[in-house]
C-alpha cells in the first residue's frame, strides 16, 4: 500500500503539469496568430496608405495632336486648374479647340455663359477665348456619366474624332472608366483620352496627412468602388 501511495504521490505532478501545459497550449497559439495579424497590419497599412492615393489616379499620354479637350465640371477650385490645363495644351499645339461643360445657371440664378466667357477672355485673351466652346449640361445632370452622355451630342456636332478630357487628377480613373463605357454604348466616333491635372484639393502622396485630401480620396474611392462593381 505505500508503495501504492508512493506512485500515486510521484504520478500527481506530473499530471498537474500535463494539464497545465494542455492549458498553456491554446494560448500561445492564440499569441502566435495575434502577433502575426499584428504584423500583417504594420505592414499592409503603411503600403496601403502609401498607394492608396495613386489609386484614383489613371491619365493617359496624350497623342501628339488630338481635335479638341473637353473639361468636366468641377469645384470652384478644380475648374480653375482643369481650364488651366486645357489652354495648356492649347498653347502647346496639341488641341486645336476646347470644349466646357457648364451649367445653364450659376448658383445666384446667373446666366453661366457669359461669366464664363468672360472669365476666359480676361485670363487667356480674346484670341485663346475664341477657340473656346461651350457645352451646356442640364441642372439635373448629377454625375460623371450624365455629363459624358450629355457632351456626346456636343462632340459629334462639331465632328471631332479624338477628344482629351480634362479632369482633376483624383477623378481620372473613375472619368477614363465612365467615359469609355459611355464611348462603347453610344458607339461614339470620337477616341478618348484622359488628362489629369494636379488639384488644389487633393495629393496623391501622404494624402492621409491633410483633412481636405482624406476627404476627397474617400468620396472619390467610394464612387470609384461603386461603379467598378455595380
Amino acid at each position: 500500500m505505500a508503495a501504492e501511495a508512493g506512485v500515486l504521490l510521484r504520478e500527481q505532478p506530473d499530471s498537474a503539469t500535463a494539464i497545465a501545459m494542455r492549458t498553456l497550449e491554446p494560448r500561445r497559439h492564440i499569441r502566435l496568430r495575434v502577433f502575426w495579424l499584428l504584423l500583417a497590419i504594420g505592414v499592409i497599412v503603411p503600403v496601403t496608405l502609401r498607394w492608396a492615393g495613386y489609386l484614383l489616379v489613371a491619365a493617359d499620354r496624350l497623342p501628339a495632336h488630338v481635335d479638341a479637350a473637353v473639361i468636366l465640371q468641377g469645384s470652384t477650385e478644380g475648374e480653375k486648374v482643369r481650364v488651366a490645363g486645357a489652354m495648356n495644351l492649347l498653347h502647346q499645339g496639341i488641341v486645336q479647340h476646347i470644349l466646357v461643360s457648364i451649367p445653364p445657371r450659376l448658383f445666384w440664378d446667373e446666366p453661366a455663359l457669359p461669366v464664363a466667357r468672360a472669365y476666359l477672355e480676361q485670363h487667356y485673351g480674346a484670341e485663346d477665348a475664341q477657340r473656346v466652346y461651350f457645352c451646356e449640361v442640364g441642372q439635373s445632370v448629377n454625375s460623371t456619366e450624365g455629363e459624358a452622355l450629355s457632351l456626346e451630342s456636343c462632340i459629334r456636332e462639331h465632328g471631332w474624332k479624338s477628344i482629351a478630357v480634362v479632369t482633376s487628377n483624383y477623378h481620372s480613373r473613375r472619368a477614363g472608366m465612365l467615359w469609355r463605357r459611355m464611348s462603347r454604348r453610344q458607339n461614339s466616333a470620337a477616341r478618348v483620352w484622359i488628362d489629369g491635372v494636379p488639384d488644389p484639393e487633393f495629393q496623391p502622396e501622404n494624402w492621409w496627412h491633410k483633412r481636405l485630401y482624406a476627404k476627397t480620396w474617400f468620396f472619390e474611392f467610394t464612387k470609384l468602388m461603386w461603379e467598378a462593381f455595380p
